[in-house]
């Protein structure tokens, strides 16, 4: 019988207790105070994104999967951040001495203070926290502070009613209590002495249950050797099984540390045990099939380290390659989907694609590590019915459709409007969304340059409002400097400005730019229209647009510059400004090879050398490092500006929206670029034309518009139009 709070009764056949976890706290001074929040539900998510608009240091304490992810989306939020972890190393639980150590380095370089060995004895603070201090006696100034120490099963309701507890609720491989009449599952449980904290043990424990209600005694639960995998911006991390050996286990590595690259294989009588994948984790869910299923190994023992694709083309022959997935093999860890599942939702509902499985069944549709296994049971399942080539995710939820697929309908069919294309294309949601409507109004603005009218309710909010948001509801502002060059009059305006609106940050940017900073968003119209009077134009740096040129001061100051590379950045600023492009765009001309403007590593870089100039595309100096690849050498700066708005118009018609030119170039290959750019000279003169005609409907500033000084700056001469 069962009791609510009511006093009223429930008989029941059988009873499964669900009653999950809480957060694992410190018993320590100052735990209490406002300001000390946990992370483990979505709750905790939205309290802690709200305090993270004004905290400006953030403690995170634990250097787990939960502490580790919420310290970098804080850090991604503008926050400084310090992780504090008791243990000797990041993730202890799922990495070994070496990736822990890459890890570390790379949050260091990301900017979070890593401290290890850090053992917290008090949290300080009158009112809300401001400190933490260590058993060390030093104490970290903070306004946030995050625990993320873990779980404790809640084991309450189940130790009252007499059940055996001892940290969690003790279940058989039946998940049947001391009582056998009473069943529990989930974070709550301890079986064979163990508990989980992950969601794949926890989906296969509701598997059995379901089997063992309705078919008693026909399966089992064996516990889980849980696989883990850090979702964070930059960096793939994945561990599965043992990570530390034992007697009698073999241990593989491989290690490159220039591009942050680590694997650990670790094997016993045949079967794989353990793996740590860091740096590409593309092959965690293949290994993770190996420890779960535990297939023999022997005969690719050697080559096992080199990964999934190395194995399956070159030993083809082999058991592991030909092995075909169990029923019960688990596909997608991260929803707990397994093979029979998804062969299923197939059958059911006649899928014959990707995103049928992920819509029906959720694999492959949170991290994308198990897509190949996916295809894998496709293709088995249908055989030639299955579609093939690459996958190709839907733009969102509100349509199953590319975006791709979408481009190509807005041409083809020559849609004008947002409504059409989605009436047209049967979308689920009759307004779209967030993410959708922000790309189809580039795709109709780069489609049809001058017709079509752009929406400004579906642009993001920073392009409404023309001003880059802050995390305290201020904006910052940045006028445009032609090639980063400025003079006093310009100086003195800004100065003027800084003075009459109290701004009180201004900043030099890394793109020669000046930013101002903490601007009240009322006092936006009134900031644009005193700049605009003093000649400048947006410096378009809130928006998917070219950011800036950075240049060097070239041959006409250094005693090293081959080539004019103030007049070439100046230029191509001014006819490249205003385009709007599917993500933003940084350029950079350098002097000389000794490319003190960066060059190589912008969306599009331009290298002077003594025959002429080298031109650079796809860098990115971001969260991913990325060199850019060399599209061409030309002669004459005319070339340079062929090339270059060749390649830009190029990467807006074919690009996805938010698309960096990095990942595009990855995706699509640089031959590609190349074919297009540098073999087929009369390609490239279309693609250059057609950016300069869009540029006539593009340079309009915005700042001018809104504030009604346009025709002031016709009359200023400035470069409203493309040269």
């Amino acid at each position: 019988m069962v009791y609510d709070a009511h006093a009223r009764e429930t008989a029941h056949d059988h009873l499964l207790l669900c009653t999950g976890s809480r957060p694992r706290s410190l018993q320590i001074p100052g735990i209490d105070l406002p300001g000390v929040l946990h992370f483990r539900t979505l709750d905790d998510v939205a309290a802690i994104l709200e305090r993270s608009v004004t905290a400006r240091r953030a403690v995170v304490l634990g250097g787990g999967l939960l502490g580790l992810e919420a310290a970098a989306g804080l850090r991604k939020r503008g926050v400084d951040v310090t992780v504090l972890e008791l243990s000797e190393r990041l993730m202890e639980r799922q990495l070994d001495d070496d990736a822990a150590a890459m890890l570390r380095t790379f949050f260091v370089r990301q900017g979070v203070d890593v401290r290890l060995h850090a053992n917290t004895i008090a949290l300080h603070g009158e009112g809300r926290v401001q400190g933490v201090e260590l058993d060390t006696g030093e104490v970290l100034l903070a306004d946030l502070v995050i625990v993320a120490i873990g779980i404790h099963p809640r084991i309450e309701l189940a130790r009252d009613a007499g059940l055996l507890c001892k940290e969690g609720i003790v279940v058989n491989d039946r998940l049947r209590t001391s009582d056998s009449f009473i069943s529990a599952l989930g974070e709550c449980v301890e079986h064979r002495g163990k508990t989980y904290g992950l969601v794949a043990p926890l989906y296969e424990m509701a598997r059995t249950w379901a089997e063992e209600m309705t078919r008693p005694y026909s399966t089992t639960y064996q516990g889980a050797g849980t696989a883990a995998r850090l979702k964070v911006a930059g960096v793939d991390v994945f561990s599965a099984g043992t990570i530390e050996p034992t007697e009698g286990t073999e241990v593989v590595t491989f290690k490159d540390e220039r591009r942050a690259v680590y694997r650990k294989l670790l094997l016993r009588g045949g079967h794989l045990r353990g793996a740590i994948l860091y740096g590409d984790a593309t092959d965690g869910a293949w290994y993770a099939r190996m420890i779960h299923e535990r297939l023999d190994v022997s005969d690719v023992r050697d080559d096992l380290i080199f990964g999934r694709t190395y194995v399956e083309n070159v030993r083809k022959d082999s058991a592991v390659a030909s092995a075909p997935l169990r029923d019960d093999s688990e596909v997608c860890g991260c929803n707990g989907v397994c093979k029979k599942d998804i062969v299923r939702a197939i059958w059911a509902h006649g899928l014959t694609n990707i995103e049928g499985i992920r819509r029906h069944t959720k694999a492959s549709a949170s991290c994308g590590s198990c897509t190949k296994l996916v295809q894998q049971v496709l293709v088995e399942t249908r055989g030639r019915e299955a579609e093939k080539g690459p996958v190709v995710p839907a733009m969102c939820s509100c349509t199953e459709h590319s975006h791709d697929h979408v481009r190509a309908t807005i041409l083809s069919a020559g849609y004008r409007t947002i409504p059409e294309v989605m009436t047209a294309l049967q979308w689920k949601t009759p307004d779209g969304c967030h993410v959708c409507r922000p790309a189809l109004n580039y795709y109709l603005l780069c489609a049809w340059p001058g017709e079509y009218v752009d929406q400004e309710r579906s642009r993001i909010v920073n392009e409404r409002l023309h001003a880059n948001i802050q995390k305290d509801g201020t904006y910052s502002v940045v006028p445009r400097m032609w090639g980063g060059f400025t003079n006093s009059r310009e100086l003195r305006a800004i100065a003027d400005v800084v003075d009459k609106f109290a701004i009180p940050t201004v900043k030099v940017t890394g793109g020669q730019r000046i930013d101002l900073i903490g601007i009240r968003k009322p006092d936006l119209p009134a900031v644009w229209a005193d700049l605009g009077r003093a000649g400048f134009v947006s410096g378009h740096a809130y928006g998917k647009a070219l950011r800036t040129v950075k240049t060097c001061v070239g041959s006409e100051w250094c005693r090293f510059g081959t080539q004019d590379s103030t007049q070439m950045g100046v230029t191509m600023e001014r006819r490249t400004w205003g385009a709007w492009t599917p993500h933003k765009v940084k350029m950079a001309v350098s002097g000389c090879p000794r490319n003190c403007a960066e060059s190589t590593i912008k969306d599009v870089g331009v290298v002077a050398v003594e025959s002429g100039w080298e031109i650079y595309v796809g860098g990115n100096g971001g969260m991913k490092v990325r060199v850019a690849d060399l599209l061409a050498k030309v002669s004459s700066a005319d070339e340079v500006m062929e090339y270059t708005t060749a390649f830009l118009q190029y990467y807006r018609e074919e690009a996805h929206y938010l698309e960096r030119t990095a990942t595009w170039i990855e995706r699509v290959g640089i031959d590609d670029i190349r074919n297009k750019i540098v073999d087929d000279p009369a390609e490239r003169q279309r693609l250059a034309q057609r950016f300069a005609e869009a540029q006539k409907h593009a340079q309009i500033d915005p700042w001018a518009r809104i504030t009604g000084i346009e025709e002031e700056h016709r009359t200023r001469s400035l470069p409203l139009v493309a040269e």
